[in-house]
C-alpha cells in the first residue's frame, strides 16, 4: 500500500498538469493543490511505513481518500474534466474508492 502511494504521489510531480484538468473548477490554485496532493500522498505512504505513525497515516490516508471523492464526482459531471476516460469507469472508479479506504482501515 505504501508503495502504491508512493509512486501516485510522485506523478503528481510528473504529470502535473494531468492532475490540473481534473481539479473542480470551485477549488483554487490548481497547481498548489496539485503538489500539495502529492507531497500528502507521500507523506501517508512513508508513514505506513514507520510504526509508531501508522494509525496516523491510515487515518490521513482514509480522510485523502474521502477527499478526492470531489474529484471524481467531477471528472463524471464534465467529459473535459473525464479526460476521454469511458462513463463505466469514471462510475467503477467511486466504488473503488470506498474499497481502497476500506483497505486502508483494515491495517488499523
Amino acid at each position: 500500500m505504501a508503495a502504491m502511494y508512493f509512486i501516485a504521489g510522485v506523478m503528481h510531480f510528473v504529470k502535473p498538469k494531468m492532475y490540473m484538468r481534473i481539479m473542480p473548477k470551485y477549488l483554487p490554485k490548481h497547481k498548489q493543490l496539485v503538489y500539495l496532493s502529492g507531497n500528502a500522498e507521500m507523506a501517508l505512504a512513508l508513514g505506513l511505513c514507520i510504526s509508531s505513525l501508522r494509525d496516523i497515516a491510515i487515518y490521513g490516508i482514509i480522510a485523502m481518500l474521502t477527499v478526492f471523492l470531489l474529484v471524481h464526482f467531477y471528472m463524471l459531471s464534465s467529459e473535459k474534466a473525464g479526460a476521454g476516460i469511458p462513463k463505466w469507469i469514471l462510475i467503477l472508479r467511486i466504488p473503488l474508492q470506498f474499497g481502497l479506504m476500506y483497505w486502508a482501515w483494515w491495517y488499523l
